[in-house]
């Protein structure tokens, strides 16, 4: 809830006094406490049913706020989270799950609440050119509720949201590696391909760098090296890859061709450095 306390306060004090004043009102039509928060929940659980969220929020906000001690705060926390889900408003649902589960730890519903903060973690915005917050927030998540539920039937669920962080991880530390090779870096870019094929085994990218890895040292004049991670390419290539296959060519191609340049050029500097020698020679 984004109330300030003296609102909170203003607003509690006030339904509280429009509640006794309805109670005592009629004897005969005298509510309680506890029946008028009753009452309040049914009609934000039929909205909930008709889709209704945004209306469910205001109404759940307004029994959190004034529904203390009657029972009813651990369905309303729960169905508050469950409605800014449905509304796709992650970070607030990430936000009520979280509460939800540390006020009401013995909840038949605090599994399911901290597995869909984890979801909602998942979904929190992410953009591969930005730092990787949500993502290591994500990853906790997940971790944290296998650690808490290790014979989960979700186990495999998780496994799958979490591969694909992990994969987010990778993206942005490929895109790093790439961008040091088109800004003609091929050291830094060496070094960041390196590190990515060691931490990401199972990335979709490892083929592509792979392929940049040989590529950057070959840059660098570094043939050997650069045909030896194109040899692991190769024994890593299904057979039917074609595209894989066309690369592999291609960059056997680059190798040998920067090679023959590379002995060019060794030659003819030699050459330049023998003549300034014989001409520094006949000066003397």
């Amino acid at each position: 809830m984004k109330l300030s306390l003296k609102t909170a306060l203003f607003t509690s004090l006030f339904l509280s006094v429009a509640l006794l004043g309805a109670c005592s009102s009629n004897s005969s039509t005298r509510v309680t406490h506890t029946q008028f928060c009753k009452d309040k929940l049914e009609k934000a659980e039929e909205l909930f049913k008709k889709e209704k969220y945004g209306r469910v929020i205001d109404k759940l906000e307004e029994i959190m706020s004034y529904c203390a001690g009657t029972g009813y705060l651990e369905q309303t926390s729960f169905l508050l989270a469950e409605s800014h889900f449905n509304l796709e408003q992650w970070i607030e649902a990430r936000g009520e799950y979280g509460s939800f589960v540390m006020n009401f730890p013995g909840s038949p519903y605090a599994e399911t609440a901290e597995f869909r903060k984890a979801i909602a973690s998942f979904n929190m915005e992410f953009r591969v050119s930005r730092d990787d917050a949500n993502t290591t927030v994500a990853m906790k998540d997940f971790e944290r509720y296998l650690s808490n539920h290790p014979d989960s039937p979700l186990r495999d669920s998780i496994n799958y949201y979490y591969g694909l962080l992990v994969e987010r991880l990778a993206e942005k530390e490929f895109q790093t590696a790439r961008l040091y090779l088109r800004m003609d870096k091929p050291q830094a870019a060496v070094i960041y391909f390196k590190e990515f094929l060691e931490t990401y085994k199972q990335s979709k990218r490892r083929k592509e760098a792979l392929f940049l890895t040989s590529q950057a040292y070959t840059d660098l004049d570094q043939f050997e090296s650069a045909r030896e991670y194109l040899d692991i390419a190769r024994q890593e290539l299904k057979a039917d890859d074609k595209d894989g296959q066309k690369m592999l060519e291609k960059t056997e191609e680059k190798i040998a061709k920067a090679e023959k340049s590379f002995e060019k050029r060794i030659k003819k500097d030699a050459e330049k450095k023998r003549v300034q020698k014989e001409e520094r020679e006949m000066l003397n």
